[in-house]
């Protein structure tokens, strides 16, 4: 038995493929892009539904896509930091981490909001 296989031993940080922190950072800014581009929807579309007896109208939709878009790169960044984040800088580690966090806490707050009133 090796000394590592006993529990006590330390294991070798292995670092990530090549271009990982850049897909990361990539993915992560594509995140953070598109999550802003769904505010100006949300607003149009929230001030028609509440103006206008037309409750039909594209912002709402538009804005929902750009979330879910947003959602999903938030997701392709955050996979690889979790599975290379002893491998990655700080910097790295938190950006591809900050963008579904900032979802979770969103949608923690929604679903609080309700209870809170």
């Amino acid at each position: 038995m090796s000394a590592g296989s006993e529990g006590g031993g330390a294991t070798a940080v292995r670092t990530p493929p090549f271009g990982t922190s850049q897909r990361i950072r990539s993915r992560a800014i594509w995140a953070v892009s598109l999550f802003t581009a769904a505010i100006p929807p949300a607003i149009v579309g929230l001030g028609i539904a509440t103006a206008t007896d037309d409750q039909a109208n594209v912002a709402m939709p538009l804005a929902f896509l750009f979330w879910a878009l947003g959602f999903l790169f938030a997701l392709w960044a955050a996979v690889p930091t979790l599975r290379h984040w002893d491998g990655l800088a700080g910097q790295t580690r938190w950006l591809g981490s900050l963008p579904l966090l900032s979802v979770s806490l969103f949608l923690s707050l929604a679903l609080l909001m309700p209870l809170l009133r």
